[in-house]
């Protein structure tokens, strides 16, 4: 039950920000003759939105320290893009939210009783139907822009890619309800997914530059195809002989970390010309600190 409880919340208060992020970049991405579809994005923003809250309100106390001090749920950063974006787009996001995870207390799982892991369950369910429509929605979308029917700013791989991260998410959550755990996956299925999605942002970052940013743009051409070289060493290593690989990894990794993160000050700070916005920097630097701890916990078992 404690298990059950701690990997739920932790779960949540990643993904479950993440998905309400995808949201709003979709809904920010629609032009104004799309109103189904700006519809519906927004209510797949208020429905993760309310169950971060609800996460949020049942985390205290309850999460571990690692999870909370990795950077992975807000950094120094999200307060001021959240503001900032909702600025920017107009769109509605409740910084309390952020407020409260910035006073989440780490705890031994001792908090938990029944009655928490029956709130916990019900979040759990809340969140599968809400990840079964949006899985579905971002899927419709795809085969509307792939067939030229519908319009976005938002690149194909970009849907592509947080169809995949929505998946995972849903993975993992049905696996908690049948199980009470997640399954550790494999250490090579593990950073093929995450080295993917590593590429992946930076070529978006590369994509949304100004064309002026061409210090920029070469170093997340060069974080790309450092990403694409680990993605397929990882596909052809044999799982039994990943120690060298990962290590590489997790040296790229925090490299790559440190890039987002300055990227994230500078577009925050208005000191780099594109069209990311504030929120977007700050989502991707939270998914490489979230990456780079499963990489240092991976790493310290090998030790």
């Amino acid at each position: 039950m404690k298990e059950y409880a701690t990997l739920s919340l932790e779960t949540h208060l990643f993904f479950g920000r993440i998905m309400k992020e995808h949201s709003l970049f979709l809904l920010a991405g629609f032009p104004a003759k799309e109103t189904e579809f700006i519809r519906r994005a927004d209510q797949f923003r208020k429905e993760f939105e309310e169950g971060l809250r609800r996460a949020v309100k049942l985390a205290d106390g309850i999460v571990s320290k690692p999870v909370l001090n990795s950077g992975e749920i807000v950094t120094e950063f999200t307060r001021k893009a959240e503001c900032q974006t909702k600025n920017l787009t107009g769109i509605p996001i409740d910084g309390k939210i952020t407020e409260a995870e910035e006073r989440l207390c780490a705890g031994n799982c001792g908090m938990v009783n029944r009655e928490i892991a029956c709130q916990v369950r019900r979040l759990n369910q809340q969140m599968l139907r809400s990840l079964d429509g949006l899985i579905s929605f971002k899927e419709e979308i795809l085969s509307e822009v792939t067939r030229c029917r519908l319009y976005t700013t938002n690149y194909p791989l970009l849907i592509e890619h947080i169809l995949r991260e929505a998946k995972l998410y849903r993975q993992m959550i049905l696996e908690l309800e049948q199980q009470g755990r997640i399954t550790s996956p494999d250490l090579r299925n593990l950073e093929i997914f995450w080295n993917q999605i590593m590429m992946e942002h930076a070529q978006f970052i590369r994509g949304l530059l100004d064309p002026t940013e061409c210090e920029l743009m070469e170093t997340a051409g060069g974080f790309a195809e450092d990403y694409c070289r680990l993605l397929e060493e990882a596909r052809e290593q044999d799982r039994k002989v990943m120690d060298a690989l990962t290590a590489r990894t997790l040296q790229t990794t925090r490299q790559y970390q440190q890039f987002k993160s300055a990227g994230t000050k500078g577009i925050t700070g208005c000191g780099i010309r594109s069209i990311i916005l504030p929120l977007l920097a700050d989502h991707v630097l939270r998914e490489a600190n979230h990456y780079l701890r499963i990489l240092d916990q991976a790493q310290k078992g090998m030790e």
